[in-house]
């Protein structure tokens, strides 16, 4: 047997000091009255004395010091070694991703897909940025399912005003998030800007390990952007502006061994994407760790702390100390 934490077993020499400092109680009574009258003060009725109580609790102590210690009985150590999986996940949160091509535009519906995917990614630390001309981090890596779907639903919108879908941007955060891993993923919900030539977005990609899966959100037909407050967004003519699906972003999944998945109604496309991301990473396994067997003995100087504190609480026969004192009162 050992203790985890033996250094606090020396707190037991301070117990004898203890028991010297709480035993002056009854000496200064004796000095204080006479032998006849201490015995008349003294509560008769065969139950412990002072210092059987104080021995009690001093125990009590004692043994809830060696609890504390945290006493175990070694039985080796354990490797555990598992996969684990980081995925880097982007929103593009650009004024098209308001278009009304979807139901109720594309960001909610994004939003939507990305709780459905959450649903499929166990045991994956999941990062969340939003971007448009720059990106920002909405959430670092983490297996906080709860919390990423909260703050995926209040996604701060401040930078909606500004103008265009920079496609490095998520690109550069990704590096940078997932900078120990040899080989990284990132999952864009976009409807794919406006940019026609990704071949800059490609190389920086591919020199930094990045492999790209691309859920397109729009229709072919394209949507009129509403923003927030209701109103449309419209060209120096003042004609409302329908922006499109731009499928050339297809090429930046394909480029970099990824996925590019137009939006569907099924039901079963988030767990298509969810399958191909886990097998894209199946070789990144997390370090071997190794923890240590043991058999936790802590409970039972515990249990023992306990009852021997109720003794000491309850070793007073109080129904024979109250006839005392009525057989006293009765002879004076």
């Amino acid at each position: 047997m050992s203790f985890v934490y033996p250094e606090l077993l020396l707190l037991i020499f301070l117990l004898p000091p203890l028991w010297y400092l709480t035993g002056g109680g009854e000496n200064e009574l004796k000095r204080r009255f006479s032998p006849e009258l201490y015995k008349k003060m003294r509560i008769a009725g065969g139950g412990l004395s002072r210092s059987g109580r104080r021995a009690l609790l001093l125990g009590a102590v004692a043994f809830g010091i060696v609890a504390l210690a945290r006493p175990v009985i070694e039985k080796g150590e354990i490797r555990i070694g598992g996969e684990t999986t980081d995925l880097v996940v982007a929103f593009d949160i650009s004024r098209s991703m308001f278009a009304n091509d979807l139901y109720p535009n594309r960001l909610e519906m994004a939003k939507r897909k990305f709780h459905d995917l959450l649903g499929y990614m166990k045991d994956t630390r999941i990062a969340v940025i939003g971007f448009s001309s720059r990106a920002f981090l909405v959430a670092p890596l983490t297996r906080d399912y709860s919390s990423l779907r909260y703050l995926v639903d209040h996604m701060g919108l401040d930078f909606v005003s500004l103008k265009g879908t920079d496609m490095m941007a998520p690109l550069e955060v990704t590096s940078d998030l997932l900078k120990e891993r040899k080989s990284k993923a990132l999952l864009l919900f976009t409807d794919g800007g406006d940019a026609k030539d990704f071949s800059e977005e490609i190389a920086y990609a591919k020199a930094h390990g990045i492999t790209i899966f691309i859920y397109a959100l729009g229709t072919k037909k394209g949507g009129i952007m509403k923003l927030e407050d209701g109103s449309v967004v419209r060209d120096v003519n003042g004609d409302a502006v329908v922006t499109h699906l731009n499928p050339a972003i297809s090429a930046l999944a394909s480029a970099t061994g990824g996925l590019y998945m137009e939006y569907s109604l099924r039901s079963g496309d988030m767990r298509a994407l969810a399958s191909a991301i886990r097998a894209s990473l199946e070789t990144q396994k997390s370090k071997e760790r190794t923890i240590k067997d043991r058999k936790e003995l802590f409970y039972y100087p515990l249990a023992t702390a306990l009852l021997l504190y109720l003794a000491s609480l309850f070793s007073l026969p109080s129904e024979r100390r109250g006839n005392h004192f009525k057989r006293e009162g009765a002879v004076e």
